[in-house]
């Protein structure tokens, strides 16, 4: 049995209480963030450790390694990465080189990741930024048009998996037009649904083929004025699986956000209920653990066949010219790049 459930670890070492949690609920997979990170052998040590615990193979290891403001793998353990809109900046005045860059970067950034067991990043962000907009996306967005943000992110997403990391778009429908930060309260976006279909929701239509991505707690009020999308059974039919077309492995944004109201299982329960795959639950609270494990079921039927999909993706890495994306990456970064 698969619990439908991706959770977090409250530090740099697995506790006893973690370790039957993870041996008993068998989730499909865990999220590290810096408060898991203390040295690049710790960091494998604890990634093999839960894996330990878990006991089976189909099992994901993620993280948010999109580069700049949102990178949890920092000196000296990774690579600094730069933020989305920096390859914006190129493609504007090459296309080409923009998008050859973005591939080679994934590509090293992919290979840091299974260094150290993990196997999903949560990127590219395909998310269309609009004036006026909160600044959460901003610079994490790959342009301002959709073609750019389309041809950037498609560049991103090839990069990771050609390192066997399964990559994950978000934060679908489209996070750039929400006036607020998720993370401390529930923006509302009022905008008519034909302008979102032109603008938000065509990146993630263009991407939809992409094997995993991860749903916006934003309330899209002229579809579904009572519920974020995340929780919206009519959003996630209608525009996630039905005009956009992604029929691949769904997983909500964190159940611990403050958009969200209500108990965890309740907000467990409400996001597997609207279509989620899995449920994703991040800030390593035991407690909440518990109770959103409570609130989802085991993996099965379509969902079930989607996890399968998205870990078919973790495949050996494909050779590639390591010292042409190095200078690539220190080009982007206007100075020398370590190698670690």
């Amino acid at each position: 049995m698969v619990a439908s459930l991706i959770v977090g670890l409250s530090g740099v070492a697995l506790t006893d209480d973690e370790r039957r949690f993870y041996r008993d609920v068998q989730p499909a997979g865990m999220i590290l963030f810096a408060r898991n990170v203390a040295d690049r052998e710790q960091l494998k040590r604890l990634v093999e450790d839960v894996r330990d615990a878990v006991g089976r193979s189909d099992f994901l290891v993620l993280i948010d390694q999109e580069g700049g403001r949102v990178q949890r793998l920092r000196p000296p353990i990774a690579r600094s990465l730069p933020p989305a809109a920096t390859y914006a900046g190129i493609y504007a005045r090459d296309p080409e080189a923009a998008k050859r860059a973005a591939f080679a970067v994934a590509r090293l950034t992919g290979e840091e990741l299974r260094a150290f067991g993990i196997t999903m990043n949560c990127a590219p962000v395909a998310d269309l930024p609009v004036d006026g907009s909160h600044e959460i996306i901003s610079d994490r967005a790959y342009g301002a048009t959709v073609g750019e943000v389309v041809a950037l992110a498609r560049s991103v997403a090839d990069g990771y998996l050609a390192s066997g990391v399964v990559p994950v778009i978000k934060h679908i429908p489209g996070h750039g037009r929400a006036t607020a930060d998720s993370h401390f309260s529930l923006p509302v976006v009022a905008t008519p649904r034909p302008v979102l279909s032109e603008t938000d929701f065509a990146p993630f239509k263009a991407l939809a083929n992409i094997p995993a991505a991860m749903t916006a707690h934003v309330v899209y009020s002229a579809i579904d004025p009572a519920n974020p999308a995340s929780t919206s059974a009519i959003v996630t039919r209608e525009i996630i699986r039905g005009e956009i077309g992604f029929d691949n492995l769904l997983m909500s944004d964190d159940l611990s956000m403050k958009a969200l109201s209500g108990p965890m299982r309740a907000r467990a329960e409400a996001v597997i209920a609207a279509g989620s795959d899995l449920a994703l639950h991040c800030n390593g609270d035991i407690g909440e653990m518990r109770a959103a494990a409570e609130g989802v079921p085991a993996l099965q039927g379509r969902a079930a066949e989607r996890f399968g999909q998205a870990c078919s993706c973790i495949r050996p890495i494909e050779p590639y010219d390591k010292e042409e994306a190095l200078q690539l990456l220190s080009g982007l970064l206007g100075q020398q790049t370590p190698v670690v």
